[in-house]
C-alpha cells in the first residue's frame, strides 16, 4: 500500500504552518480549513485502516520530535490533534506514542511555556484526559510503521482473543468438552503484554506530571486490574465449569466415556432441564466486561 501522497499532504500542511512562523493552534485550524484537509479521509483505502491512520499520525509525530524549529514541532502537535479530532472512524483510532516520543512531547510543552505559548499545556492535558494515546516501546527511528502498527494491534486485540470465535460461532459439544482456554489463548504472551502496557501507562503519567497537572487522569494507570489477572480468573472459571460438565455426563477426560453411549444420549435433555444459568451468565458477563474495556 503506497501512502506516500498522504504523507506528502501532511508534510505540506505542516510546512505551510512552519514557514509562516506560526505558533498558534488557531493558525493550524485556519490552514487546515483553507486546504480542506479533512478530505484526506475521502481518499482513504478500503482496508488496513489502522495502518493508514498510524501512518498519518507518525508523519505528524516526526515533525513534532525531529525538528529544531519550535514552529514546526508545534505544527506536528497541532496536526496530530486535528487528525484525531476530524477522523470519521467510530471508535476513533488512538495515537501510538512511544515513551521516547512522550519525552519529546514533554520537552515541547516545557519549551512552549518558556515562549509564553499557553495553549500547548492544556491541549496536551486534554489529549491525555481523552485517552487519545496508546503508549508503546517502538521508537519512530527504531521500527517501521508496520512494526508500530503490529504492536498497536496486539495491544488492542489481546482482549478480543478471550472471546474465542468458536465459543460463539456454534455449540459443538465435543469441541467444548476438550477446549482448554490456557492453550486456546497464549496466556503468557497476553500477561506479558498486559504488564508492559500497564507499566508504560504509569511511566507516561509520571512523565506528563512533570509539566502538566495530571490529577484528573492518574486513575488511568491504577484503577483497573491487569488483563492477565482477569484472564486467569476466567480460565479457572472455565475449567471448573468444564469439569462439572464432565461429572454430570459421566465423561472421563483421560479415559473416554465411563458410561454407555445410551447414557450420553440423555445429556442434551439433562442440560436443557437443569442448566446452571448463574454460572453461564457470570462467565458471559466477565467476557463482556473484559471486551468493553478501552
Amino acid at each position: 500500500m503506497d501512502l506516500s501522497p498522504f504523507k506528502q499532504d501532511v508534510d505540506e500542511l505542516i510546512n505551510e504552518f512552519a514557514q509562516g512562523g506560526s505558533r498558534a493552534l488557531a493558525d493550524m485550524k485556519r490552514i487546515w480549513m483553507s486546504r480542506k484537509f479533512s478530505y484526506i479521509y475521502e481518499a482513504r483505502p478500503s482496508s488496513n485502516l489502522t495502518f493508514f491512520m498510524q501512518t498519518l499520525y507518525s508523519q505528524s509525530i516526526g515533525h513534532m520530535v525531529n525538528s529544531e524549529s519550535l514552529s514546526r514541532r508545534l505544527g506536528g502537535l497541532y496536526c496530530l490533534y486535528c487528525l484525531y479530532e476530524t477522523q470519521p472512524f467510530k471508535p476513533p483510532f488512538r495515537i501510538y506514542l512511544s515513551l521516547g516520543e512522550l519525552k519529546n512531547l514533554k520537552q515541547l510543552v516545557a519549551s512552549a511555556k518558556v515562549e509564553g505559548i499557553t495553549v500547548v499545556s492544556p491541549l496536551v492535558k486534554k489529549m491525555l484526559e481523552n485517552n487519545m494515546f496508546l503508549f508503546g516501546a517502538v521508537e519512530i527511528n527504531e521500527g517501521s510503521i508496520t512494526e508500530r502498527v503490529n504492536q498497536l494491534m496486539e495491544l488492542q486485540n489481546a482482549r478480543v482473543q478471550v472471546a474465542y470465535k468458536k465459543l460463539f460461532a456454534n455449540t459443538r459439544i465435543e469441541h467444548f468438552l476438550h477446549m482448554d482456554l490456557g492453550t486456546e489463548i497464549d496466556m503468557d504472551m497476553i500477561k506479558n503484554m498486559s504488564n508492559e502496557y500497564a507499566e508504560a501507562k504509569k511511566r507516561a503519567i509520571k512523565e506528563a506530571s512533570e509539566v502538566i497537572d495530571v490529577q484528573n487522569i492518574e486513575h488511568i494507570a491504577f484503577d483497573k486490574k491487569p488483563i492477565g489477572d482477569e484472564l486467569t480468573k476466567i480460565e479457572d472459571n472455565w475449567t471448573a465449569q468444564r469439569d462439572m460438565l464432565y461429572r454430570q455426563i459421566g465423561f472421563n477426560q483421560h479415559g473416554g466415556e465411563k458410561q454407555q453411549h445410551q447414557q450420553l444420549q440423555l445429556v442434551p435433555h439433562q442440560l436443557e432441564e437443569e442448566p446452571d444459568e448463574a454460572e453461564d451468565v457470570d462467565f458471559e458477563q466477565e467476557l463482556e466486561q473484559l471486551l468493553s474495556r478501552p
